[in-house]
């Protein structure tokens, strides 16, 4: 299976990232770039995005790239800093590279930002991923 297929094969079966209105934007080995828009009920009380919502995005992320390069891969330690607050009708973009990696083990970063200013990150998260022996 391609990179293309695994990521596609992943996004039809992951029904959260459906709810949360995740688009694909661009994939390769090891990377992936995603869309969403925050909703109204993605807010808190403050009214703005809950903080899980950039986290789930990220966590997507690190999962359709980690899983890209032909190994099943399983998060094993993830973390982000919020950086600025989220409001409603954003449009964020999370974009997922490979760090380094073992044979074992990935290190992943994703930076979030609202579409059209990348320069701004509004959340920076880090993953590690167990790359099992099975293939996809």
């Amino acid at each position: 299976m391609n990179s293309v297929d695994i990521v596609n094969t992943m996004m039809k079966n992951d029904y959260f990232s459906q709810w949360l209105g995740i688009t694909i934007l661009d994939q390769s080995p090891g990377s992936c770039k995603l869309v969403m828009t925050v909703r109204k009920e993605m807010l808190n009380g403050f009214g703005i995005a809950h903080g899980g919502i950039t986290y789930s995005l990220a966590d997507s992320a690190l999962a359709f790239a980690s899983n890209s390069k032909g190994k099943k891969s399983l998060s094993i330690e993830t973390s982000i800093s919020h950086i600025l607050s989220i409001k409603e009708h954003d449009e964020l973009i999370a974009e997922a590279s490979c760090e380094t990696e073992t044979e074992k083990l990935g290190h992943y970063k994703v930076k979030v930002y609202v579409k059209n200013t990348p320069e701004k990150p509004v959340a920076l998260f880090k993953g590690i991923v167990y790359k099992t022996s099975k293939d996809w």
